[in-house]
């Protein structure tokens, strides 16, 4: 497989790579929250409206150069997210949510216990692939005779394997998976289900917010090829030494 770390705007990249005809099996992406956190070049608190436009020209070159595109979002912007898929006519989507198992605690309401991770494709392009995720069933789990074999495709909530669903924790700092050099990070697993479910072995993967290198490194563990874009260069470093990688630079001065 080829994997590639490259340090540009992804904006930039997204535009040539566009007018080059390049081609992505499925884009994973997880964009910035807007709830300001401490990216390291980036400002994560801009007005909901410039959010607005940010994410709805972020999904449209993504599908320019993607059949798919799984996008995570804070549960806080699903009306805004709602909106822009709704003017996009061409578009499909699935909404899907992965929920915590150890979620935010809060005192003054209920707290954020999920995320959603919507599948967004241009009509007719989406591929799925439903054999590879399959996961026990209830019957197979408690011995039933009357359990087919081979399990069941899941549901759409990744939450509980109880209910034919994944269990994705949020990577907290205690964490296995976490890479201290950035504030956010998704679950592996996560990423890998989305991935299998649309893609077959030897795919090209896109991630247009690269961060601390989560789908780079399932692509290697399930066989895919993986480009990632960042527009930090020390978030680009961290994961260039953990992959023994060259980083690439584009649109950026070296």
């Amino acid at each position: 497989m080829t994997h590639e770390i490259i340090n540009c705007d992804n904006n930039d990249y997204l535009h040539d790579a566009s007018n080059l005809n390049e081609r992505w099996d499925v884009a994973f992406a997880d964009p910035p929250d807007n709830i300001d956190l401490g990216y390291d070049v980036l400002k994560d608190r801009v007005s909901e409206i410039d959010y607005y436009n940010a994410c709805r020209n972020w999904i449209t070159r993504i599908l320019r150069v993607a059949d798919t595109l799984w996008w995570s979002f804070n549960a806080k912007h699903t009306a805004m997210m709602g909106s822009i898929l709704y003017h996009m006519i061409d578009v499909e989507y699935k909404p899907c949510v992965q929920v915590f198992t150890f979620g935010q605690h809060n005192n003054h309401d209920l707290g954020n216990n999920h995320r959603p991770c919507w599948r967004i494709s241009n009509k007719g392009e989406c591929k799925l692939y439903p054999e590879q995720v399959k996961v026990p069933s209830w019957r197979q789990l408690n011995g039933d005779k009357r359990a087919k074999p081979g399990g069941r495709v899941p549901g759409d909530v990744y939450w509980h394997p109880d209910d034919e669903v994944f269990d994705h924790p949020r990577v907290t700092g205690n964490s296995k998976q976490r890479r201290a050099f950035h504030p956010t990070q998704l679950h592996e697993d996560l990423v890998e289900r989305c991935i299998k479910l649309t893609t077959k072995e030897g795919a090209r993967v896109l991630d247009p917010f690269g961060g601390t290198g989560t789908t780079l490194r399932v692509c290697k563990k399930i066989n895919r090829s993986c480009t990632l874009l960042e527009l930090s260069p020390s978030y680009c470093e961290h994961v260039a030494a953990e992959h023994s990688l060259p980083v690439q630079k584009y649109g950026i001065p070296a």
